[in-house]
């Protein structure tokens, strides 16, 4: 038996596919027999793309990383889908002309007319190497591309089976894709682990009638789309190999488009969300239905990670951990720092980490944080369900900066609940933040598939469509659409678009003055030194003496009440009352040295020693499924201790 993965743009580029590189090794491990081949189409469509000519790297990263919530990605291949070069284009500009800038669009509407021919030509290519089975991975924008491409192969070889699996396979999802693509012979709901392989011994062994009884699995019977159970039982740590690598950097040497990335290994040593288990965000539909939290033996999460990096030689890992395990502090990340490596690695945490872990991120080579901030204000963090405060945010911004850890985040807002007293107060005080790492932007948050707020409309999103681009894409009505979209419209809750776009302008300031913008303090001991130079406030330099003050602004590293200052205040036998702490507060507010919110504040100043640091432009860092930009800074800016 043969068996070719295919995985389609468009997946990044810049790192290999965990998804396949896991399959293929259980393909290898469970059925030896097996010949089991990994095609990188999304290379080789990048590769085509560059033939073409007029396009580079910055087009395939806008569909692959940055229009997922536009939809455009899906829509430039369903043209092939349904073989028709003009499929819809009218419609698509005039929904999306205030959506997509000219350029974009151009790009847009040049290559859904020329797509269907590299579907056809990678679908003969493969057909052409004879293979029993042809599955696909899909998620994010990888659905239709996918879909073009088993429909055509379909064409030319009937008897391949065809079979798709991954994200965008979960649930109602995968059930709707079998039922309205008869292409697809079987799709893959959950984990893929055990059930791919199970199918694969059916059909070679076969025996028809064992296929029924594998978990997850929608198949056809008597002409129907059916779907068995997806299985309670969620794979264990040990069940998952380390991937297989070997096909992605064989395809990108001989790619003429190598020169565009960097390679960025991935790696997991995590599944599901602690957190989730218990506080399911209420905005995020991530985990599908796979959120109990697992997590692989530190050993072998330590011995893959290293075995990876030897094996090719790269250095750079992205994590896709939803949320960092956090015993790998004292375990993996502690003899990552002692590893001859010198690693750079990014991951997903959870933003209420302490100065003493950020320090040990840091010593084990973690270089980039999300720590899903997503508001500074803790009322609404408290609706997300979040488990932090705003303050506790913002004292992981300055612990972060103050170790050189780059922290991707953005702003969301649209929650039901929510005033403008949530965000009015955090508005007025974003000058005072303007030399720590500023977001990527504000967004009002989409309805997802899976949410708290999906699953239960009464938290306050009642009425729901699939979002606009999904019947620009598919020739299917809304009932279908209904099953198949993961994104949805839905009536705007929370602050108004007015509100939001001076959220939006303040935020874009934060980002324009990062680069020149500085807090920084030194404490001798019976006295502390500030120096300044965020554009939003006068003074330069200013010494703390007072030994109350001193005590106090000590006191802030973490949030503070004014009760607890007070008393802090005391231990300096000096008889400062809460009144007395409360003015002092207020005017370190307005010189911009602490951060205020609910009934807590938090020093911003960084430590002075890390500015010997020469703090320039980050390279933009690839993420599984997306890149964030790390820093946005126009020129390098040296900073040096006063």
């Amino acid at each position: 038996m043969k068996v070719t993965l295919v995985t389609m743009p468009w997946a990044t580029l810049a790192t290999p596919s965990l998804a396949l590189g896991i399959l293929s090794r259980r393909i290898r491990d469970a059925l030896p027999d097996v010949e089991t081949n990994t095609r990188y189409a999304n290379i080789d469509f990048a590769d085509w793309m560059d033939q073409q000519g007029g396009y580079g790297a910055s087009d395939y990263d806008y569909f692959s990383l940055q229009s997922y919530f536009l939809g455009c990605g899906d829509w430039v291949f369903s043209s092939a889908l349904y073989d028709d070069p003009s499929w819809r284009v009218a419609e698509f500009m005039r929904t999306m002309e205030k959506r997509v800038d000219k350029t974009r669009m151009d790009v847009c509407l040049r290559l859904h007319r020329t797509v269907t021919g590299f579907v056809d030509a990678l679908a003969r290519r493969i057909v052409a190497e004879a293979p029993d089975v042809v599955g696909a991975t899909s998620t994010f924008q990888q659905n239709v591309a996918s879909l073009a491409l088993l429909r055509r192969i379909k064409e030319l070889a009937p008897d391949t089976v065809t079979v798709m699996g991954g994200a965008n396979c979960d649930g109602p999802q995968g059930e709707a894709l079998h039922r309205n693509f008869p292409c697809v012979d079987y799709v893959v709901r959950g984990e893929a682990e055990r059930s791919f392989p199970r199918l694969l011994e059916a059909l070679r062994d076969g025996r028809p009638q064992e296929i029924p009884r594998i978990p997850g699995l929608c198949l056809r019977r008597n002409g129907a789309s059916v779907s068995t159970p997806q299985s309670a039982q969620l794979l264990a740590p040990a069940e998952i190999p380390m991937p297989d690598f070997d096909a992605y950097f064989e395809r990108l040497g001989r790619s003429r488009v190598q020169s565009w990335y960097e390679p960025v290994l991935v790696v997991e040593g995590a599944r599901g969300c602690w957190w989730g288990e218990k506080h399911h965000c209420t905005f995020c539909g991530l985990n599908g239905s796979a959120m109990a939290f697992r997590s692989k033996s530190p050993q072998t999460y330590l011995t893959e990670i290293l075995t990876l990096a030897e094996r090719h030689h790269v250095l750079d890992f992205y994590a896709v951990d939803n949320i960092l395990e956090m015993s790998y502090l004292d375990s993996v990340l502690a003899k990552l720092a002692e590893a001859p490596y010198d690693l750079r690695i990014q991951y997903e945490i959870k933003s209420n980490m302490n100065l003493p872990q950020i320090v040990r991120l840091r010593e084990a080579g973690v270089v980039s944080v999300q720590p899903g901030i997503e508001s500074l204000n803790s009322r609404v963090l408290k609706i997300m369900d979040k488990g932090v405060t705003g303050t506790l945010n913002v004292r992981f911004l300055r612990d972060a900066e103050s170790n050189g850890l780059s922290v991707a985040w953005n702003y969301l807002y649209g929650f039901p609940g929510e005033s403008p007293e949530d965000y009015l107060p955090v508005i007025e005080q974003l000058p005072a933040l303007h030399h720590l790492h500023h977001p990527t932007g504000a967004n009002r948050i989409a309805l997802e598939r899976f949410s708290p707020y999906f699953n239960r409309p009464e938290l306050g999103f009642p009425e729901r469509h699939p979002q606009v681009h999904y019947p620009l894409t598919y020739d299917l009505p809304e009932s279908e659409l209904a099953d198949l979209a993961y994104l949805f419209t839905t009536a705007n809750q929370g602050i108004d678009d007015k509100l939001a776009e001076r959220l939006e302008t303040a935020l874009d300031e934060w980002t324009d003055n990062y680069p020149r913008s500085r807090l920084t303090f030194t404490d001798s001991g019976d006295r502390i030194r500030l120096t300044n130079s965020r554009p939003g406030f006068a003074w330069r330099s200013l010494t703390l003496s007072d030994p109350a003050e001193v005590e106090i602004f000590r006191a802030l590293q973490d949030p503070r009440s004014v009760r607890e200052l007070a008393r802090r205040a005391s231990r300096a036998d000096v008889g400062w009352d809460e009144e007395r702490v409360g003015e002092l507060l207020a005017d370190w507010r307005r010189q911009g040295l602490v951060f205020v919110d609910a009934d807590r504040a938090v020093q911003l100043a960084t430590a002075d020693e890390n500015q010997l640091l020469c703090r320039i432009r980050r390279a933009s860092s690839q993420e599984y499924g997306f890149q964030v930009a790390l820093d946005q800074a126009e020129e390098p800016t040296c900073l040096t201790i006063s």
